[in-house]
């Protein structure tokens, strides 16, 4: 396998981060997955994957986050084997110094590693470590780690935003204790995962308190149920517009990075929305 080199990976890594302070960056979702929620067996096929990805980089995405299982409800485990299958050629094929950094959306930490090894520089965790070697993966192939807040198992009886915190603040040290360098973490507060319908708007309501941690955080929200439900939009496809303004108002909370599948829609309205902002001042 070739691929970036460790070294050309940090400096891009560290480059990421630190424009991710600076302005709102749009991770595109490249699922070559067949069944994902929204786009499943869309892009599973490499040439349709590529082109995608190269679409949605025309379109003004600064991230591709490349997935190989899907994370909906009920949806059918993959083998390793399968997801390395489907994941890493597609990783090698958009990775590279100068080009947009690529992500590896994964909670095993074989897949991690042979993507990291790839050319990704994020490795994007909805799991919470549950599998407890990744971390370490991360950290030795210098990549960034997203951390996701996800009990695995839905609470009602949650305080959410209080219980995200106290997740994260000890979650943080577990990250460090396996190698990773506080710097390197990224917060996601885990939208649409073992949470209650009412928990989403909670945890979102509290995204400031989150960037006050001092990391980068992540909105994933992106065509999700939570957003059908409440407006009554069965397809998922047709949530977009709705998508958009939930971004918006994270990136108003101090968000730093959005999770999107319509990359053009996020862009333009970023765009619209820095340019209001700076009139204003």
């Amino acid at each position: 396998m070739s691929g970036m080199g460790r070294e050309d990976r940090i400096r891009l890594r560290d480059s990421l981060l630190a424009e991710a302070r600076a302005r709102p960056l749009i991770m595109g979702i490249l699922n070559v997955t067949p069944d994902s929620f929204s786009d499943g067996g869309k892009f599973d096929e490499a040439g349709a994957a590529l082109a995608h990805a190269e679409a949605m980089v025309a379109a003004g995405a600064d991230i591709l986050d490349v997935g190989g299982e899907s994370t909906r409800p009920g949806a059918a485990p993959v083998s390793e084997a399968d997801e390395l299958a489907r994941t890493v050629s597609v990783v090698e094929a958009l990775a590279g110094p100068g080009r947009v950094p690529v992500s590896i959306d994964t909670y095993k930490s074989g897949v991690a590693k042979a993507a990291t090894a790839a050319g990704a520089v994020i490795v994007n965790d909805v799991s919470a470590m549950s599998d407890p070697t990744i971390v370490g993966v991360a950290a030795d192939a210098g990549a960034a780690y997203v951390l996701t807040y996800n009990r695995g198992v839905k609470d009602g009886a949650l305080d959410a935003s209080a219980d995200m915190l106290a997740f994260f603040e000890a979650a943080i040290v577990r990250c460090e204790g396996e190698g990773l360098k506080r710097a390197h973490i990224i917060l996601d507060p885990g939208v649409g995962f073992a949470k209650t319908y009412a928990q989403n708007f909670e945890v979102l309501a509290a995204t400031s308190d989150l960037v006050s941690l001092g990391l980068p955080v992540l909105i994933g929200v992106s065509r999700k149920s939570f957003i059908g439900k409440r407006l009554g939009i069965e397809v998922a496809a047709e949530r977009d517009a709705a998508s958009v303004a939930v971004g918006l108002d994270s990136l108003r909370r101090g968000a730093h990075m959005l999770r999107v599948h319509d990359v053009a829609a996020h862009r333009q309205a970023i765009e619209l929305w820095e340019t209001i902002d700076n009139a204003a001042h």
